[in-house]
């Protein structure tokens, strides 16, 4: 042995690589033995890497379907977006219609009343036979002016949504009884039989509307009656009230009971039977008794008449004054002192026409200045105030305080065009009467005897 001999020299770079094949056998080992752990958990049929290609391409799958389905959910958005936007141009058209037929009813019922003041105060004269037959006419005709143009108004209303119903309690008979009044003379200038049986209940409604409801029945029974009888009246149901019309005109056939209460329909379609009417009536009643809720009913045969009805819920009683007659005569309204405040004079006209016809003593003026003037050297009992007056006046709300609190114990009644529920809202609170325009001067000679005997207010019909 060389002793002499040096060991061999120490190097690093061979035991790196020495233990990083040790490293690499170590994990080849451990790779091995995954891979056989996976192939034993596999699927029977032993194809572990073919479930996974395929869940690979399902996921992708849903990648792909996942991506239309949100480029699909983008464009429904847009299409929603500009359906949102057609929809608000399509209200916005619809209340613009609205406003422009409100507009324009007001503008017509001014020269409308007044043509019917008119006709009601030549009604009253004594007039030669051909002269009362052709102011008849003239009346009717109004009439039907009337009815179509508040057709025209009612049912824009309803479709627009901007109708609110102002629901109060009051006694029923605060409708009916003037409806049975006017109804009767008009049904008996047809020769028909007229039947009204009172009630005394107390209802929870819109007295308007309901008035709107309960006359077309009327109107409809009277148009389509040729000879017989109507009934107006009551029947007390656990759940309200039922106002029922009847009569014995020539009745509707089952097939046809739902489909007159549609637009453009009618009951009787022969041309004898035909009016100048739009078929409309029947469908505003559909529309006003599914706004306030309450249910229709309709009982026919076909040559053996109708009854229709409408169900109105019992409201609280309340204290009431005593019922003045539902038919004033001449006496009644004798010596009564009136002021009327209206900017048409025409209407200053035939209201004073009218008035002093039923013996009032009348005094007018067209503007709050003048009435107020008029007002510091006389007395009245009743005050008839037009709503809206000139531009740049107060209203007739504002007059009508204004004299209230200068006269105390002076009656009210607010004339006017405006149907909306804050306005009769606010005139009940004050305790003053409303009418709407075109004024019926049947309801206008109830009103104003009432409010002389009893000085209670009511609400606008």
């Amino acid at each position: 042995m060389d002793l002499g001999a040096e060991p061999p020299a120490f190097d690093p770079a061979s035991e790196q690589e020495r233990a990083l094949a040790e490293e690499n056998a170590r994990l080849r080992r451990i790779c091995g033995a995954l891979i056989e752990r996976v192939e034993s958990a596999g699927m029977a049929g032993g194809a572990p890497y073919g479930a996974f290609e395929h869940a690979v391409l399902l996921a992708e799958q849903v990648r792909e379907r996942t991506d239309s389905l949100h480029r699909t959910l983008e464009a429904l958005s847009e299409a929603n977006a500009r359906l949102e936007e057609a929809r608000a141009e399509a209200e916005a058209a619809n209340h613009s219609k609205t406003r422009f037929l409100a507009a324009v009813s007001h503008d017509l019922l001014q020269p409308l009343n007044a043509a019917r003041l008119f006709t009601s105060a030549l009604e009253d004269q004594a007039l030669p036979g051909e002269a009362t037959r052709l102011v008849g006419h003239i009346g009717r005709s109004l009439k039907d002016v009337e009815a179509l143009l508040g057709t025209l108004v009612d049912i824009s209303r309803l479709d627009a949504g901007v109708l609110t119903p102002d629901v109060a309690a009051f006694p029923v008979a605060e409708l009916l009884d003037v409806l049975a009044e006017e109804y009767r003379q008009m049904a008996a200038a047809r020769g028909l039989a007229f039947r009204y049986v009172p009630s005394s209940a107390v209802v929870s409604s819109d007295l308007a509307l309901l008035a709107r409801v309960v006359r077309n029945f009327l109107t409809n029974a009277v148009r389509y009656t040729k000879r017989g009888r109507l009934l107006l009246g009551c029947r007390r149901r656990p759940d309200g009230l039922e106002i029922l019309v009847a009569d014995t005109g020539p009745g509707i056939d089952e097939a046809h009971q739902e489909a007159i209460f549609l637009e453009f329909r009618r009951a009787v379609t022969r041309p004898e039977e035909a009016d100048r009417g739009l078929g409309l009536g029947l469908a505003i009643v559909d529309r006003i008794a599914d706004m306030l809720d309450h249910p229709l009913g309709l009982v026919s045969r076909l040559g053996h008449g109708a009854l229709f009805s409408i169900r109105v819920p019992y409201g609280r009683r309340r204290e009431m004054p005593p019922a003045a007659e539902p038919t004033p005569g001449a006496d009644r309204l004798a010596g009564a002192r009136v002021w009327v405040l209206d900017d048409d004079p025409a209407i200053l006209d035939g209201m004073a026409a009218l008035l002093e016809g039923w013996g009032c003593r009348v005094r007018c003026a067209s503007t709050p200045a003048a009435l107020e003037a008029l007002s510091r050297r006389e007395r009245a009992d009743l005050l008839l105030v037009d709503y809206h007056l000139a531009p740049g006046d107060p209203d007739g709300l504002c007059v009508a305080d204004r004299l209230c609190r200068a006269h105390p114990g002076l009656g009210v009644v607010l004339i006017t065009a405006n149907h909306d529920g804050d306005l009769k809202q606010w005139a009940r609170e004050r305790g003053y009467d409303c009418l709407f325009k075109p004024v019926k001067p049947l309801r206008l000679r109830v009103l104003i005897a009432n409010r002389l005997q009893a000085g209670g207010g009511q609400a606008c019909n």
